[in-house]
């Protein structure tokens, strides 16, 4: 739960807050360009974060995971949400509603900060995203760190590192930046080269720092 270290008073009005409600694969928490109603505590399942140039072309920016809140930005700024979110498989999230949730933000200073430092490690994942996507040279290098960056984030309080693969060779590409084909060609190679270990939809990495070496 994002808010665990708050105060027992913070704590228990968090409880009352919102309701819980799943989506399917597929549906949709909400949408690029409408307005923001509410913030979304993912509790469960994985949830597709996209946006859509003028011309139609969608760009698949991450997967969010349990524990996040989504749509916090755009409710803390009372803009449009920024993304579209969409359920991977299924998901469940508690659903707070904006003005519920903005008060609960102005009663509790502890939860203001705590959220101050959830946008500020947002900004800095999209810095370190547009930076990779700018700086490096080849795609080995942009594909091998969208996967260690995915096995940090859900192999925390893990013994091994390894993550879920939810996406298609082609959304991976629209992540990394390159072709389907490229995506197939590089993963056969990491797996020839054991950087990697493909089982269905999971993969591990068993040696982290080869692959933070190729990534750099």
């Amino acid at each position: 739960m994002p808010f665990s270290k708050l105060s027992q008073e913070a704590l228990a009005d968090y409880a009352l807050m919102g309701v819980n409600a799943t989506w399917r694969h597929g549906a949709k928490l909400f949408q690029e360009d409408t307005a923001s109603d509410g913030v979304f505590v993912l509790k469960s399942g994985q949830v597709k974060l996209s946006c859509t140039s003028k011309d139609a072309r969608t760009l698949i920016l991450r997967i969010a995971l349990p524990g996040e809140i989504l749509g916090l930005s755009a409710v803390v700024s009372t803009s449009n949400y920024e993304v579209t979110a969409e359920a991977v498989h299924s998901a469940e999230a508690k659903v707070i509603p904006q003005l519920v949730f903005l008060a609960f933000l102005k009663k509790h200073g502890g939860a203001s900060l705590h959220v101050a430092r959830m946008l500020s490690a947002e900004y800095q994942d999209v810095f370190c995203d547009a930076r990779r996507l700018a700086l490096s040279e080849s795609s080995a290098a942009r594909l091998s760190g969208v996967l260690l960056a995915w096995g940090i984030a859900q192999s925390i309080g893990k013994a091994e590192m390894s993550f879920t693969m939810t996406m298609s060779h082609t959304e991976l590409g629209n992540v990394v930046g390159c072709a389907r084909e490229t995506v197939t060609r590089l993963l056969g190679r990491f797996r020839r080269e054991n950087l990697i270990v493909i089982r269905g939809m999971h993969i591990l990495i068993p040696s982290p720092e080869k692959l933070e070496r190729m990534s750099a």
